[in-house]
């Protein structure tokens, strides 16, 4: 039988399914690093302030 050749669908599904594990593979091995060096007007420091409050405005 001879060598079918993959249509256009099946080869971006195959490239992308190849990125896709790549990029897993790589977001796997970042380490938690430090926060104390962001500053403070980073959007996740706004951010964890604003949860803390909304948290603490729950409890109260």
């Amino acid at each position: 039988m001879g060598v079918t050749r993959l249509k256009r669908k099946d080869r971006r599904n195959k490239t992308f399914s190849r990125l896709e594990v790549q990029f897993l593979k790589n977001a796997t091995n970042l380490e938690a690093g430090s926060r104390s060096h962001d500053s403070a007007k980073s959007q996740i420091n706004i951010n964890n302030v604003a949860l803390a409050q909304a948290a603490a405005a729950l409890k109260a």
